[in-house]
């Protein structure tokens, strides 16, 4: 062989092996079970967002988040807190877990409820808790029982609240220097509680990153009222919004911040191309919806898109590539989802559906699913006759919303019409004979599944009971 054909063969031998070990190493990561971090937000809404054309907003950390990473902008959650939350552990309807309020006992997850912790914990991942739990304060619904190892967390809905019964923070906390609930007992914290939160997240991955795969649930209870939030943040928007509306603004631009932090803390420790990151808001905007609210109609508490469209934003380097899913999915998907990237077996009871291939931009059909939305909040004993109060059903591009019974359906056409003005109820009568029968359908599904409409409370929260265990009756946060 001729020696400039001989050095070429070799080269392109050369060539050949490196290409051979770059597809090796590829499906050797490509197997790889990955951490997980998933940060949800309390009470941000989708317009709550400077990439989503918030006017004054600055969420620079967000804002590459949302380039880099595979985002599903056609994503619902529940109308409010804990349903969601109960939605998103389960892979099952909230009314199908017990969930149908956010407070009054009805906040507490069902005991035959098994939540993706459990799940990835079994399959060998360490987990852990940083933030909002909002699933039932009492020992038995605590994450501890449900698959949380580290359990960092304030009670009730948010820090500070109490209501009779069972929901309930430690007496007297503040969104600074709150006491929080670590594992077996409270611990004083200093510091804004957001920071708080990624701070000791951050910390425990530390230790954690060098052993199994880990799950990290960082679920933050700002920007939910009370708006307690430092100086300097509340004072970037001072004179541009109204003054609850700055703190809110503020509140979620300290969390944006913590993004920046918490990435740079996944660089720091190499792993940022072993870890996926998701991050989406639990509900539709609260305080900041009346400034800012991309074009939805609505907020908070209410079945119309401004109150259950969200973000969602997968970031995993390397593995999913940056790109927008306009899909229809849901907080139901999450389960599977990240059981699938686990290794482990999804039940067969599930509402929700594996997003792999589309993250993964594979083809493949996705289902026409219908998503259900209520309310809830019902008065105690009044389930039955709720059925039509804050309800919908979505369904590929039409969104059939009702407020009360006596008010009747409306129709939406959202791939045309997201401010849900143009009401197609009297021309669409296919479609609502459609809806109407598969809400129905669903609604004699999950009636007997409220197994919380008639529980009873404790006379004193737990977390307070157990706040005065520690620290002697009648103290407050304040004392210690």
């Amino acid at each position: 062989m001729p020696n400039s054909n001989r050095r070429a063969f070799i080269e392109g031998m050369g060539a050949g092996l490196l290409m051979l070990k770059a597809t090796t190493s590829e499906a050797q990561n490509a197997a790889k079970r990955p951490n997980i971090i998933l940060v949800i937000t309390d009470d941000q809404g989708y317009g709550d967002l400077a990439r989503h054309g918030h006017p004054i907003l600055q969420t620079p950390h967000l804002d590459r988040l949302h380039d880099e990473s595979v985002r599903l902008d056609n994503f619902l959650v529940s109308p409010t807190c804990s349903p969601t939350r109960a939605s998103l552990m389960t892979g099952r309807h909230e009314f199908k877990n017990g969930v149908t309020h956010t407070i009054n006992e009805r906040e507490r997850l069902s005991l035959n409820a098994t939540t993706i912790a459990q799940v990835l914990q079994k399959a060998g991942y360490q987990t852990g808790i940083f933030g909002k739990w909002h699933l039932g304060d009492e020992d038995a619904y605590q994450p501890q029982r449900r698959g949380f190892e580290e359990v960092f967390i304030h009670g009730a809905g948010g820090i500070g609240q109490s209501y009779e019964g069972s929901c309930g923070d430690a007496p007297g906390n503040l969104y600074f220097d709150p006491a929080i609930w670590h594992n077996d007992k409270f611990v004083k914290t200093h510091g804004y509680c957001t920071d708080i939160f990624f701070d000791e997240a951050i910390s425990w991955m530390s230790g954690a990153k060098n052993k199994a795969p880990f799950f990290a649930y960082i679920a933050t209870n700002a920007p939910h009222e009370p708006l307690q939030v430092p100086q300097s943040y509340e004072a970037l928007y001072k004179d541009k919004a109204p003054a609850d509306v700055a703190k809110f603004l503020g509140m979620i631009t300290n969390i944006d911040d913590n993004i920046g932090k918490l990435r740079a803390a996944l660089q720091n420790m190499g792993i940022e191309r072993d870890t996926l990151l998701i991050f989406l808001n639990d509900n539709g905007s609260a305080t900041g919806a009346k400034f800012y609210n991309a074009g939805m109609r609505a907020q908070k508490g209410t079945p119309y898109l401004g109150g259950i469209r969200a973000m969602n934003f997968w970031h995993w380097p390397g593995t999913f590539a940056p790109r927008t899913v306009n899909e229809l999915t849901a907080h139901l998907d999450f389960f599977p989802t990240l059981a699938s990237l686990a290794g482990a077996p999804s039940p067969d009871n599930l509402d929700g559906f594996n997003l792999l291939p589309l993250l993964k931009n594979q083809k493949t059909a996705w289902p026409a699913r219908m998503v259900f939305t209520h309310l809830g909040r019902w008065k105690k004993g009044e389930a039955a006759q709720s059925k039509y109060e804050k309800c919908a059903v979505r369904w590929d591009k039409w969104h059939m919303v009702r407020q009360s019974e006596a008010k009747g359906w409306e129709l939406y056409d959202v791939s045309q019409d997201i401010g849900e003005k143009n009401d197609l109820v009297s021309k669409e009568h296919e479609v609502m004979k459609k809806l109407d029968a598969a809400y129905d359908k669903w609604w004699q599904e999950v009636l007997p599944l409220m197994v919380n409409e008639n529980a009873v409370g404790p006379k004193v929260n737990p977390f307070k009971e157990r706040f005065w265990k520690q620290f002697g009756a009648g103290k407050t946060a304040a004392d210690i």
